[in-house]
């Protein structure tokens, strides 16, 4: 087992409470898988805020036969060729495709690519999963 630190938390019973709510519907094995978990993704998110290189996904949900939609997101994406690691193209049925961009990059330039891909007329939606390189996370 790792080099293991161990200290006390001490929690309003009704937080503890929710906080145990939590544990269960998450699936963790214990509180302290929990906390780990909790402080990994705080770690992730300052990453994110101070600029640091990152990784995560876009994706994009859209009708891909609205006119000139998969040209627009095409020359979108060849602007961020620097960003983009791989793009993953899903077929959900006959109108509607799903969309996977893995990106990394400083955080400007990834929300920059998704903030012009989401105003394209014809993308149903889009979100970020924010992740991190590992270089920083323990």
């Amino acid at each position: 087992m790792p080099n293991i630190r161990r200290f006390s938390v001490s929690l309003e019973k009704d937080l503890s409470g929710q906080f145990d709510l939590l544990i269960k519907q998450k699936k963790c094995n214990s509180r302290s898988e929990a906390f780990r978990k909790l402080i990994k993704q705080e770690l992730i998110q300052e990453e994110w805020l101070k600029g640091r290189e990152t990784a995560g996904a876009i994706v994009l949900v859209y009708d891909h036969h609205k006119r000139e939609l998969l040209n627009k997101i095409m020359h979108i994406q060849h602007d961020y060729s620097g960003v983009i690691l791989s793009t993953q193209h899903v077929h959900l049925d006959h109108h509607n495709c799903l969309e996977v961009i893995i990106i990394k990059g400083k955080p400007r330039e990834v929300q920059g690519l998704r903030d012009k891909l989401k105003i394209i007329r014809g993308i149903k939606c889009s979100s970020l999963a924010m992740a991190s390189t590992g270089k920083e996370i323990p």
